[in-house]
């Protein structure tokens, strides 16, 4: 704490998960979310053998005619319904971007702090991916098309239907974490 108020960062050490540990990542629920205003999406998966499964996803929409704040107060209920039906043992959260109008950027924000501020309420632990990491895992690109990595998506979860856009980038972002997060590598995730 003392290094933390005196400016210096800890530095992320990397993590090995023991074959001992390995049994509470494969049964780890983990939840994804892809913040928007309009439409944020989320994904909940429970990782396991020999694959992860879907407990829930979907996308909190909110019509245009909404004013900011009920958008927010609608993304934070939801996801707060979420947390106590599923309780997940993590969030993954879509890092920041880079936005060329300062307005989208102000708005996407408030949004990912709805979401973050729900989360965080829980005592969950947050972590951040960026997007490009996450379609170069999942896709093997980092520039892919998002119907790309609603496919890959579909293909990886067994899923009968294509996710929505917004729910299969939240997906996305749980599966990276899960892969991340297996015994066998070492991960040096950024946590929110």
């Amino acid at each position: 704490m003392q290094q933390r108020l005196g400016g210096k960062k800890p530095r992320p050490v990397a993590r090995v998960v023991l074959p001992a540990a390995a049994a509470r990542v494969a049964n780890q629920v983990i939840l994804g979310i892809d913040p928007s205003l309009r439409g944020t999406g989320y994904g909940i998966i429970r990782t396991g053998k020999p694959a992860s499964t879907v407990l829930a996803q979907g996308t909190i929409s909110c019509p245009k005619d909404w004013e900011r704040s009920r958008c927010l107060a609608q993304i934070a209920r939801t996801l707060r319904g979420l947390l106590t039906e599923f309780q997940p043992d993590v969030c993954v959260v879509e890092g920041l971007f880079f936005a060329q109008n300062l307005q989208t950027a102000i708005i996407m924000g408030e949004a990912r702090g709805a979401a973050l501020a729900a989360v965080g309420e829980n005592g969950i632990a947050i972590y951040e991916i960026a997007t490009r990491k996450v379609k170069q895992a999942i896709v093997g690109y980092g520039a892919a098309q998002k119907i790309a990595v609603a496919k890959m998506v579909q293909r990886m979860l067994n899923l009968a239907e294509l996710p929505a856009p917004d729910a299969a980038d939240a997906l996305a972002l749980a599966l990276v974490h899960a892969q991340e997060n297996s015994w066998v590598g070492l991960t040096l995730l950024k946590k929110v």
